[in-house]
């Protein structure tokens, strides 16, 4: 049987030693670009008064059902639910990370702390759904929440922060769609509309849609199906904007005014949904072009009710998550090269095995100021330049019986050629000198 990854995961692999920048190294080397997207995050959402929480990757499954919604396509469809021997119901791989991080709130007394409090980690989701570009079962995410405050001065730095994140890491071609869902009553009042423009062409809406029309209409806006997208367009179904209450309608504005006057771009879009009952007001999505016809690389929201509907009290809250799969395969359609693992600063090697464990003790010394890695074995001064070479350091350093005795190493630098020979305590100090 050939061994290969469950379908719908990756592998998150080092750098190559040859440093290759072709598009299918970048697609299989991931494990740096990673790991350069979550520095960003890190960076610049703790910068904003950010700090990271981590919950873990499963949750009881009543958590999930009710934090991610029961009629949801990922609730009835696209969970992973773990059994163990004695198990009380079940737990679920996590699909998202805001229900786990508003449990951890609530059951750790995180109200305490100082209002708003911003919370951010990153880490794998887990969705039983089709494999497609970008669509994994097992994929990442950076996830930003913000709870305790409902002013529409903490949607619109999130919504900024999102952006300069991306931004960041160099990506030009995303825009942010931004809408709003209204309060409760307005949703009523919307959801008794749809119902009305609907049923009178039951019959020709999906399967899907049919379900959700009694129990959330909403969705139906959100379909897949190109039957219903169809019927919506050839109905004019009304916006969901034109639905907004005064108060509602009054915080959308004041979100917009700051966008505007940071300057943080958006698009109006009016059909941008929620079918869930806790979501609130504001409502939004990061689109690029570059990761095909489902181009949404990430998205976010208001979501007051969530804390009651888990059984707390009701907090104001907002957050925003977005895909780094999707992420990287907008960066590499813009032709963005992402930061490769530096090779170490010096590779050492004796010429003969007397000298191994000094090789190695000159390496540990190098590394209280900079990164050293060393032959385990003898070798060649032909073999110990091609080896420095392989592994892309910047010097190689050979000791043989003259330099054992002087205490002392030869130093080369692979990238101009010039030779030195550096007394073994002197040499932190040498390597950290401009080349």
């Amino acid at each position: 049987m050939a061994l290969q990854r469950p379908k719908g995961t990756q592998d998150h692999l080092p750098d190559g030693s040859s440093g290759s920048h072709s598009k299918a190294a970048r697609s299989d080397t991931r494990a740096e670009a990673f790991a350069h997207v979550t520095e960003t995050a890190r960076r610049i959402l703790t910068r904003g008064g950010a700090r990271l929480i981590q919950t873990p990757i499963f949750e009881e499954a009543d958590l999930v059902r009710r934090g991610v919604g029961g009629s949801t396509d990922i609730v009835r469809k696209e969970m992973f639910t773990v059994h163990y021997f004695g198990d009380h119901g079940g737990f679920i791989l996590r699909p998202e990370g805001t229900a786990g991080i508003v449990r951890a709130y609530l059951e750790n007394g995180l109200k305490q702390w100082p209002s708003p409090l911003k919370l951010w980690t990153h880490g794998p989701m887990f969705r039983a759904e089709n494999v497609q570009k970008g669509r994994l079962r097992q994929f990442h995410q950076v996830d930003y929440e913000v709870i305790g405050v409902a002013d529409a001065l903490i949607d619109a730095e999130a919504i900024a922060l999102m952006v300069e994140v991306v931004q960041t890491l160099g990506l030009k071609g995303a825009r942010v769609k931004l809408g709003s869902i209204g309060d409760p009553a307005d949703r009523e009042t919307y959801n008794g509309y749809l119902r009305e423009t609907f049923t009178p062409h039951f019959e020709r809406l999906s399967d899907d849609s049919k379900d959700r029309l009694e129990r959330n209409p909403m969705r139906i806006l959100d379909s897949k199906s190109q039957t219903d997208q169809a019927l919506i367009a050839e109905l004019g179904v009304r916006p969901m904007l034109d639905f907004l209450g005064e108060a509602a309608a009054g915080h959308f504005t004041q979100v917009r005014g700051y966008l505007d006057a940071w300057g943080v771009g958006y698009d109006l879009d009016p059909s941008i949904v929620r079918g869930l009952d806790y979501y609130r007001r504001t409502a939004w999505e990061l689109h690029h072009e570059g990761v095909g016809a489902k181009s949404a690389l990430g998205g976010g929201g208001r979501y007051d009710g969530l804390s009651a509907e888990l059984g707390g009290p009701e907090i104001p809250a907002v957050g925003w998550a977005f895909g780094i799969e999707r992420l990287l395969i907008a960066l590499d359609a813009e032709g963005i090269e992402l930061p490769q693992q530096a090779g170490p600063l010096l590779f050492i090697a004796a010429l003969d095995p007397e000298h191994t464990g000094l090789a190695a003790q000159i390496a540990l010394q190098v590394r209280a100021v900079a990164s050293a890695e060393f032959a385990y074995r003898a070798l060649k001064p032909g073999n110990v330049f091609k080896e420095a070479e392989r592994r892309r350091a910047t010097y190689a350093a050979l000791i043989g019986s003259e330099e054992a005795a002087s205490g002392s190493v030869t130093l080369k630098h692979l990238q101009n050629g010039t030779q030195h020979h550096v007394n073994v305590n002197d040499l932190n100090a040498f390597l950290l000198e401009p080349s």
